[in-house]
């Protein structure tokens, strides 16, 4: 782990471990933070639970990671993760902002392309988020049509 003066770099030596997470009121962990766990989780080895304690269908995001090859159930305010050595690109849509996010993570995790709709969450909410993920190194580019989708897969492909 480095430090930063605004930022922490945490590197994993090895594959990620399943655990059990519960979003709570601060200072727990935050339901904000939920999504992106759930993708890290959908990564890690074993079987893990994530329970919202905070907001309602705040899973919406886990049938678009299932797209994505994850094997995730979701049973009330729970959903049961088990990790997958790789998830692969597809086309999913993001049902809000923080599970936008998520599916950002996991299509620059997964093999292949992810093409994410509906990100007019995504914009509202983060400035320039593709902009900083491309110089953090990611491919990615927001397009406007299937022939700009196409030329970016013909480019990075």
């Amino acid at each position: 782990m480095e430090e930063f003066d605004d930022a922490v770099r945490v590197v994993a030596s090895k594959r990620l471990t399943s655990t059990n997470v519960k979003t709570l009121p601060y200072p727990g962990y935050p339901t904000d933070m939920q999504p992106q766990i759930g993708v890290a989780l959908a990564l890690a080895e074993g079987t893990s639970i994530v329970t919202e304690s905070i907001f309602e269908n705040r899973f919406k995001y886990m049938d678009e990671l299932a797209r994505m090859g994850a094997i995730a159930k979701v049973e009330g305010n729970s959903a049961i993760i088990t990790g997958v050595k790789r998830l692969t690109g597809a086309r999913v849509s993001a049902p809000d902002l923080r599970a936008g996010a998520a599916l950002v993570i996991a299509g620059l995790a997964a093999e292949g392309i992810t093409i994410i709709d509906d990100i007019v969450y995504i914009q509202r909410g983060y400035e320039d988020f593709e902009e900083k993920l491309r110089g953090l190194g990611a491919e990615i580019a927001k397009v406007n049509s299937e022939k700009e989708a196409q030329k970016f897969r013909l480019r990075v492909g």
